[in-house]
């Protein structure tokens, strides 16, 4: 070596590839249904379905707390177009409180899904 000018020349290390097999294997362990990709999946079902419990416990408690609603607030005796409040409250003013619970549920599971195939990805 003849001093500064005969230097090693550097090499950059870049993992690209690594992370590609690691991304390569996740897939193939999901779609195998190795231990891992089992877990993985396991997880999605058990994340969905506590998803589907909590919305469908929170629609219930506010679907049966309403007659008791109606009890305490005394609107049982107010009539609107023909019909009693309480009737009309559950027969139509129900329908876009169970249509909003069905667009955040599926909102909120095809989240769940993204968050799934970004962790099958890394």
């Amino acid at each position: 070596m003849t001093g500064p000018q005969q230097r090693a020349i550097r090499q950059r290390v870049v993992l690209a590839e690594r992370r590609g097999a690691r991304r390569v294997r996740t897939r193939v362990e999901v779609a195998e249904q190795t231990e891992i990709g089992a877990a993985m999946i396991g997880g999605l079902i058990r994340a969905q379905l506590g998803l589907a419990l909590r919305l469908g416990l929170v629609t219930v408690l506010v679907l049966c707390s309403l007659p008791l609603l109606f009890q305490i607030a005394a609107v049982g005796s107010f009539v609107v177009f023909g019909m009693r409040l309480p009737w009309l409250l559950l027969g139509i003013a129900v329908y876009p409180l169970l249509y909003a619970v069905g667009r955040l549920y599926v909102h909120l599971a095809e989240r769940n899904e993204q968050d799934f195939l970004e962790l099958a990805d890394e």
